[in-house]
């Protein structure tokens, strides 16, 4: 296994060795993009002369349609990119051969060293024969239930891969595919959870917090927000609009929970419901410097609106401070990771108080104490709280 590079294929260390390595000693690595790098330095090591390889897989992340992992001679680690959804309307992807792989190309071959005019145009040839390579090869790798990839390899080997090589390489693929597909799958599941449910509680589900009733109780400060005469919006315009407006101010109000140590734990038609647990250094006055910001980002949405026709956008913000139970609610079937307990019911109902008061944000007491004096808060005065025995004093934060 420790045979130097570049050595005759008939020694000890072969591809047969490449596909064990593949199949039993890659299982503590979770990162495909480090498998593929070691498995070409590997190859190189079995007598395989590949100096560029690539693997392009679709992973289908709310941002980005995949990643592409970039290795070449010489590199250390392999090179992660990550590939937006509208590539297959560049003309980059349009003439590649990654685009004939998946309009359904089992190979695609390509003798760099002949004369450029009697090949294929596409403009990744003429990059690799720049960097002296002389044969490019690509497949497809395929995944369960007929999903295709792509991986390619070249060389700049006068002659390019022999018969030998090209046996060794599609010897690999099969191992290859299997790790590869363990490997996004995971991604996928991760990416999925950390879409709908957050980082955190993604984190807790995957390590097995899945069963109904568990849980912890966390001390946090609370935010939930909502829009103000939403339900009229969306009976007077169309749905497209509609949508997109929801994503606007979802955008501008999450982002910057997220910056700030915060986790988004629900939307709710047109609410929205955070928080910071005080573990976070700074939690709370975290928790205002994001409410700020999310403030400076509608204001900009709505000047945005406004230059289109659309309407703007109220709202309004309701926080708190305190212990929430934080973990798996629902029915045996279908479970919800979130918070509940007083604390959020009291966030909730300032949140409702927004519009009786005619305030944008609505803090507690008990939130207001925990701050600190770093933020200039207006006090409102004491008001009755739905569900509460006795009455709240409140503030409000212009921030």
């Amino acid at each position: 296994m420790n045979a130097p590079p570049n050595i005759d294929p008939v020694t000890a260390y072969s591809v047969g060795d490449v596909v064990h390595w593949l199949t039993n000693d890659t299982r503590d690595e979770r990162f495909l993009d480090k498998i593929f790098g070691e498995m070409c330095i590997r190859l190189q090591r079995a007598g395989i002369p590949v100096e560029r390889a690539s693997l392009h897989v679709m992973i289908h992340h709310p941002q980005w349609l995949g990643g592409r992992i970039m290795w070449a001679d010489g590199m250390r680690e392999a090179e992660l990119t990550r590939v937006d959804y509208d590539v297959r309307e560049r003309s980059e992807y349009i003439d590649s051969p990654g685009n004939e792989i998946h309009e359904g190309a089992a190979e695609v071959r390509e003798n760099l060293e002949r004369d450029p005019s009697l090949g294929r145009k596409h403009a990744v040839y003429d990059e690799m024969r720049a960097k002296g390579l002389t044969d490019y090869v690509a497949w497809p790798l395929y995944h369960t239930l007929g999903k295709r990839h792509v991986v390619t390899f070249a060389t700049g080997r006068p002659g390019g891969f022999d018969d030998a090589h090209i046996a060794g390489l599609l010897k690999l693929l099969p191992a290859l595919a299997l790790v590869s597909e363990i490997r996004v799958k995971n991604r996928l599941a991760r990416t999925l959870l950390e879409t709908y449910v957050g980082s955190h509680a993604s984190e807790l589900i995957l390590a097995g917090a899945t069963r109904r009733g568990s849980g912890t109780t966390v001390h946090a400060a609370i935010m939930i927000c909502d829009l103000r005469d939403f339900t009229r919006i969306s009976d007077n315009w169309p749905r497209d609009d509609v949508i997109d407006l929801l994503n606007g101010y979802f955008d501008a109000m999450s982002e910057p929970i997220v910056r700030h140590g915060g986790e988004i734990l629900k939307f709710i038609g047109d609410g929205m419901l955070a928080i910071i647990p005080l573990s976070e250094p700074k939690a709370c006055a975290n928790l205002l410097h994001a409410v700020a910001e999310a403030r400076q980002a509608m204001v900009a949405l709505n000047e945005k609106n406004s230059e289109t026709g659309r309407a703007s956008l109220n709202y309004g913000i309701g926080v708190h401070v305190g212990d929430v139970m934080y973990g798996n609610i629902g029915s045996r079937t279908r479970l919800d990771f979130t918070v509940i307990g007083p604390a959020v019911n009291m966030a909730s109902r300032l949140e409702a108080l927004t519009k009786q008061l005619s305030r944008t944000v609505l803090l507690s007491r008990a939130f207001a104490d925990a701050v600190g004096g770093e933020f200039d808060l207006e006090r409102v005065g004491e008001f009755p709280v739905r569900g509460f025995n006795d009455p709240i004093e409140l503030f409000a934060y212009h921030g």
